[in-house]
């Protein structure tokens, strides 16, 4: 990928969560391809291994750590600590979904739910926010789902962690702008990382609801990442943008 001067990572460490979805590998690719070097964190080890291995050589690494109930972040971040001396960029991909009737889900799977896609971006924005605080720079990006900002039918413990990561996102970068810290959520739809051909992807009904008639794609999503984490994002903040195909403008 193309990077502009302004645009370039170069130097800089990023932090890469995923919850397990297979946007990761392209996402981290995109950082990398940019100049910088990520330190991946991945709930299950599959997911940390098809992450480091869509990126290749380079000075990246990564640690597996489940973020849910109250784990330890001491081990996390000695094994960041070892291998850099500063964070800059914090980009978090907690989208775990869940659909189920609102009357039938109980409290254990809505707290499950919210642990994950919620409560971990909290931790990693407390561990490594400090740090940014600290060195008076850092650049945060929340993944969220379209769901953030629009209700849909046994979707309401999903949509609920997706709403409190965008007010998550509005809060820090309010109180964090004074540190130079720039926080915003990056907003997808439908998204595959596998090529389907648009005559198979429109046989599906939300495709064919999507404007712009086919699914996402991490390469549709990677160049804005890149901006949202470079110093060229200097006056956009508290921000939600969307890479949707259109469903957000949708009714």
């Amino acid at each position: 990928m193309p990077v502009l001067p302004e645009f370039s990572l170069s130097g800089r460490v990023a932090v890469l969560y995923t919850s397990g979805g297979d946007d990761a590998p392209g996402l981290a690719r995109a950082l990398a391809e940019a100049g910088a070097s990520v330190f991946v964190v991945a709930r299950v080890q599959q997911s940390l291994d098809a992450v480091l291995t869509a990126l290749g050589d380079g000075n990246h690494s990564g640690a597996r750590s489940p973020l849910a109930g109250h784990p330890d972040l001491a081990e996390l971040v000695g094994a960041f600590d070892r291998r850099y001396q500063r964070v800059d960029i914090l980009v978090s991909d907690a989208r775990s979904f869940f659909a189920m009737p609102f009357l039938d889900q109980c409290l254990a799977e809505w707290d499950e739910m919210h642990s994950r896609n919620l409560r971990s971006v909290v931790m990693l924005c407390k561990a490594f926010g400090q740090r940014m605080v600290q060195q008076g720079y850092g650049r945060i990006v929340n993944l969220i789902s379209v769901m953030a900002e629009r209700g849909v039918i046994n979707g309401s413990a999903f949509s609920a962690t997706q709403a409190g990561l965008l007010s998550l996102t509005r809060s820090l970068a309010v109180e964090w702008g004074r540190h130079n810290i720039r926080v915003n959520a990056l907003g997808t739809g439908w998204t595959t990382a596998e090529d389907v051909p648009l005559e198979v992807q429109r046989e599906e009904l939300l495709v064919r609801y999507t404007p712009l008639r086919r699914k996402g794609h991490p390469r549709d999503i990677g160049p804005l990442l890149v901006y949202l984490c470079s110093e060229a994002c200097d006056y956009a903040t508290g921000q939600p943008v969307y890479v949707d195909g259109g469903l957000n403008a949708h009714p």
